[in-house]
């Protein structure tokens, strides 16, 4: 059954009119018609099973049923703070951090990341990756987005990051990943762009109360970073080994 994110508050046995970005998804993308089954969800948890009544150039309705309780959500907190990369490799990881249970999801503008954001140019990739959460959510099962944040240098998140645990990969780190995060309910983790972070970063990070963690001996390329390393934190802390 297609499940939709719809930015409005939801309540059972209702009508509701679809926004126009969920309406184009009925009618040009699913082709949905008349009678056919949907499920929609507004982000504040739980879903419901709807019906569609109306399905029009101008009017998408769908007829809400009960509220559904569902538990999808980590018990893990995770904030990934992820060195901006390249086009669909930044899409990439933040598509399967949203599947992996990310919590939040901060940009970070590093002094080795290729890709310069300002401005409207922020702007218009922001609104792209919130697309690609979204349409995580959608596909995964989640209920709740992932909250996504302004782009942010490295100082300014550090300055702003309240989790319990703060980690960072790099090679050289005695401590393993998986031993850093035990007993623990909520960690960020940065994972430089392409180039990595420069030393005088991770020197930063140190100093700042962040615990440099190795996965393995092998370097791995960012989108690969961040998604081995979600793995791993949900599998000790999270919910991947339920």
């Amino acid at each position: 059954m297609p499940r939709l994110f719809v930015p409005v508050a939801l309540s059972p046995q209702t009508r509701v009119i679809l926004p126009e970005g969920a309406a184009h998804k009925v009618r040009e993308v699913l082709r949905a018609r008349v009678g056919s089954t949907l499920t929609l969800f507004d982000g504040r948890g739980g879903e419901y099973p709807g019906v569609l009544e109306a399905c029009q150039r101008d009017r998408v309705e769908v007829v809400l049923g009960e509220w559904a309780e569902v538990v999808r959500e980590s018990p893990l907190q995770i904030t990934l703070a992820q060195g901006i990369s390249r086009g669909e490799r930044m899409d990439y990881t933040l598509q399967k951090a949203v599947e992996l249970g990310v919590t939040r999801i901060v940009p970070l503008a590093s002094a080795r990341s290729q890709v310069k954001l300002d401005g409207e140019r922020a702007a218009r990739r922001l609104a792209h990756w919130q697309g690609i959460i979204t349409h995580a959510c959608e596909q995964s099962g989640r209920d709740r987005l992932p909250v996504l944040e302004e782009i942010q240098s490295l100082q300014e998140f550090m300055t702003g990051d309240s989790a319990a645990l703060k980690l960072t990969l790099t090679p050289v780190a005695r401590e393993t990943l998986a031993s850093a995060v035990v007993g623990k309910v909520s960690v960020s983790l940065v994972i430089g762009p392409e180039g990595g972070l420069d030393p005088l970063e991770i020197e930063r990070l140190i100093a700042a109360g962040c615990r440099g963690v190795r996965l393995g001996p092998r370097i791995l390329r960012t989108e690969t970073a961040a998604l081995v390393a979600l793995s791993v934190l949900q599998s000790v802390a999270g919910d991947l080994s339920q």
